[in-house]
């Protein structure tokens, strides 16, 4: 099983929040309570747990009925017409190359092993979820974006990205896809890791850089949020 982060606009504890709702519901089919939710994020203090819901709340990601015990959930967990199906279309690794992606194409699969299911809620206003496309991670290059191996990336298809967006790229210089932060700079692009022991990749402005996507959520492994 995955769960999905929200990408960014949102702090630590909001989103190990909302990880840790779907996380729960998936598993139980019922919502947590607010001391578990305490107890599984490291907030002692129902009263601080209840202050993070209330944003959550306001920015629409969860629902809650203060009338019953078990009244907070993800918005969207209940009913398919709030939840999108997103393709996986493989692995991000080195020597395979990322399918050219035609936004003309429906890359939708009933498989439930080639896809992942997530709440529309998590999407921002400027992704709808047309021709959105999902990656498995393989390695530790953005360990520090709290992206690890085994993650599953959700991206939108791209072929441009500003300084400093993660991107999907395909080297043809090398024969490998690959998972980094983009950046051009005067005579070259830098593809940089979220891992201090790893430098970076660049690739002259003379040599071919094929751009897939941008990152819009990252879809943590199920053991790694338990465990975290």
């Amino acid at each position: 099983m995955m769960m999905v982060r929200k990408s960014k606009g949102l702090g630590e504890r909001h989103q190990r929040i909302l990880e840790f709702l779907q996380v729960y519901q998936r598993a139980n089919k019922y919502p947590p309570s607010i001391r578990e939710i305490g107890e599984k994020t490291g907030i002692t203090s129902t009263s601080v747990v209840n202050y993070y819901l209330d944003q959550l709340e306001k920015k629409g990601l969860i629902e809650r009925d203060r009338k019953i015990s078990r009244g907070v959930r993800l918005s969207g967990m209940n009913g398919s017409a709030d939840t999108l199906r997103i393709p996986i279309l493989g692995p991000i690794a080195a020597g395979l190359p990322l399918p050219e992606l035609d936004p003309n194409i429906s890359y939708m699969t009933d498989s439930e092993a080639n896809a992942v299911d997530i709440a529309r809620s998590l999407l921002s206003s400027k992704e709808k979820g047309d021709n959105l496309f999902a990656l498995e991670v393989k390695g530790e290059s953005m360990i520090d974006a709290m992206i690890n191996d085994g993650d599953i990336v959700v991206l939108k298809p791209a072929t441009d990205a500003r300084n400093g967006e993660m991107v999907a790229v395909w080297l043809p210089r090398d024969n490998e896809a690959t998972l980094k932060y983009f950046f051009k700079e005067k005579e070259r692009y830098r593809l940089q890791p979220a891992n201090p022991t790893m430098k970076p990749i660049f690739i002259k402005k003379s040599e071919p850089l094929e751009i897939k996507g941008k990152v819009v959520l990252v879809i943590r492994r199920l053991d790694k949020v338990l465990a975290s």
